[in-house]
């Protein structure tokens, strides 16, 4: 595994001590990382006490404890603050309390639990904190914030209050590795378009508990976000503006068509609306779903109110491929508010039912379905332009 050695104060006496993992391609079994991805934890160093923000992932504690020592006796930590119990931050926790023999573990009641469950922590070393709780450093003071669901049950942030830094863990975050540290040194539109990416996979689906925190996060008004992935955010209002809009759901004007097409029935009929809708001004995003990346795919489901699916019908259901896709939508709990389906079949139909059945459950409204045998003709093609004016006259309602 690659990663780098290098350490930085990001304030006097804060230092980043994470671990870049240049080579990680995929995180969750599904979450591509084309630029990699990293394990930010961070070093407080007060005149009294020293704090460790988050750890590293599995197989990167020796480099964690190696860059501690740079800036101090690792066996001298006080506290091992621990925002998020997911393995990629907290794993090496057990690790540093194994090194320093009287550091305390800090988390919330509910991270108490799954410190315990997850890694082994004695409960005599657990420190459990709430939005009342201070820990005094010495010129450093801690407090937290409770920030459930973002994305686990237990999640909390850290909150340096006098350099006003603070530490969300997951929330904020992009998987970005690269030889940089902050946001602004990739330029805010890769850095934002890699958070995008993050936020699709991984808040998406907790839009509501995002909402709260962002109102909390506000009130602290800090100088700089740390998240414990990717890029630090020197200026927290670049990566807060977003948040905002992807959590409230504000939609854009756009259509995003996904499809999948075995002897080109269903690809005539995708070409026919994109060019409909074109031509109506409308923007449109066209993903052939055999090579995209489905992070391009959950990317788009961010603030996209119109979703084309489209697949042929194979062995009395639609193509894997299509339901796959069709099945994130509602996974991730996408905020898209129409769908539109168009499949094609040869011997026998099935794909209309099994995208149905897939989306149960979900909010989306599907404004036609457009269904041919063979390839499509006048007929089809007349449907799939009134399906145009459908999605122009609903996002013109927007």
């Amino acid at each position: 595994m690659a990663k780098s050695m290098g350490t930085i104060a990001i304030a006097p006496n804060v230092f980043w001590v994470g671990v870049k993992d240049y080579n990680r391609r995929l995180f969750d079994g599904l979450i591509p990382l084309p630029h990699g991805t990293s394990y930010n934890a961070y070093l407080i160093v007060g005149k009294d006490k020293t704090a460790l923000i988050d750890t590293v992932n599995p197989g990167f504690e020796k480099d964690l404890v190696d860059k501690i020592a740079q800036h101090m006796d690792p066996t001298k930590i006080d506290y091992v603050i621990m925002n998020h119990a997911e393995p990629d931050h907290a794993n090496a926790a057990k690790h540093v309390l194994n090194i320093a023999k009287n550091a305390k573990l800090v988390t919330g009641a509910k991270g108490k639990e799954a410190a315990m469950m997850y890694f082994d922590i004695d409960a005599s070393r657990i420190d459990v904190v709430d939005e009342n709780s201070r820990i005094d450093l010495g010129g450093k003071t801690l407090k937290f914030i409770d920030a459930p669901w973002l994305h686990w049950p237990e999640t909390i942030f850290t909150y340096l209050e006098e350099d006003k830094i603070l530490f969300p863990c997951d929330f904020f975050g992009s998987h970005l590795a690269g030889g940089a540290f902050y946001s602004d040194e990739y330029g805010d539109e890769k850095a934002l378009d890699m958070a995008k990416l993050y936020f699709a996979e991984i808040m998406m689906p907790f839009r509501k508990p995002g909402q709260t925190a962002i109102e909390k996060v506000k009130k602290l008004a800090p100088k700089i976000i740390a998240p414990s992935h990717g890029v630090i955010w020197r200026e927290p209002k670049v990566i807060m503006d977003v948040y905002e809009k992807w959590t409230t759901e504000k939609m854009e004007k756009k259509v995003m068509i996904a499809y999948v097409s075995m002897w080109g029935s269903t690809e005539k009929m995708v070409k026919a609306l994109n060019e409909a809708l074109v031509k109506k001004g409308i923007s449109v995003n066209v993903f052939d779903l055999t090579n995209t990346e489905v992070g391009h795919i959950a990317k788009e489901l961010v603030d996209t109110p119109v979703v084309v699916i489209g697949g042929p019908t194979v062995l009395g259901g639609v193509h894997p491929v299509a339901a796959y896709a069709t099945l994130l939508v509602k996974t991730l709990r996408a905020p898209t508010k129409y769908g539109v389906v168009l499949t094609s079949y040869g011997w026998s139909g099935g794909a209309v039912k099994q995208i149905q059945a897939l989306l149960e459950g979900s909010k989306l409204e599907v404004l036609g379905v457009v269904e041919v045998k063979g390839p499509p003709k006048q007929a089809e093609f007349d449907k799939v332009a009134d399906l145009a004016s459908k999605i122009e006259e609903k996002l013109d309602q927007l």
